[in-house]
C-alpha cells in the first residue's frame, strides 16, 4: 500500500487541477510523445503516456521486475556475509526513495517543464520541415 500517493492519476495544469486522466489527455500525450521522438505514436508511447500520467513507475515493468529482486540475491560483494539490515524510520511525508513530498513536487515540475520544452523544439522543428 503507497502511504503517500499524492493524488496519483489526478493532474493539475499550472496549479489547477484537471481531474482524473481519460483517454483523451493519454492520447494526447501519446502523440507528443511520440511528435518528441519524431515518429508517429506506437502502443509503447500509451505505455509511457499512460504510466507518467498515472505516476506508475516510469521503468518498463519487465526492467522493474528484475529491479525488483532483493540485492543480496543479485550479487554478494562479501561471499559468506549476511550483512544487516538498516533501520528505516516510517514517515508519511516521504516517498519510497526518501523524498520529501516538496522534493517530489518540485521533480513533477521539472520533468514537466522539461517534457514541454522538449513539445516546443518539437513543434518548432516540425514547422521548419514543411
Amino acid at each position: 500500500m503507497n502511504k503517500n500517493p499524492l493524488n496519483k492519476g489526478i493532474l493539475t495544469e499550472n496549479f489547477v487541477e484537471v481531474g482524473p486522466v481519460n483517454p483523451d489527455m493519454l492520447r494526447k500525450r501519446a502523440c507528443e510523445l511520440a511528435l518528441i521522438a519524431g515518429r508517429t505514436a506506437t502502443l509503447a508511447d500509451f505505455d509511457q503516456a499512460r504510466r507518467e500520467l498515472t505516476g506508475e513507475s516510469e521503468i518498463d515493468p519487465l526492467q522493474e521486475m528484475l529491479e525488483s529482486v532483493p540485492e543480496d540475491a543479485r550479487w554478494n560483494p562479501v561471499p559468506g556475509s549476511s550483512g544487516t539490515q538498516a533501520f528505516e524510520s516510517a514517515s508519511e511525508d516521504q516517498d519510497e526513495d526518501g523524498r520529501s513530498e516538496s522534493a517530489q513536487l518540485f521533480e513533477e515540475g521539472v520533468k514537466e517543464a522539461e517534457h514541454d520544452q522538449m513539445l516546443q523544439a518539437a513543434r518548432r522543428a516540425d514547422q521548419w520541415d514543411i
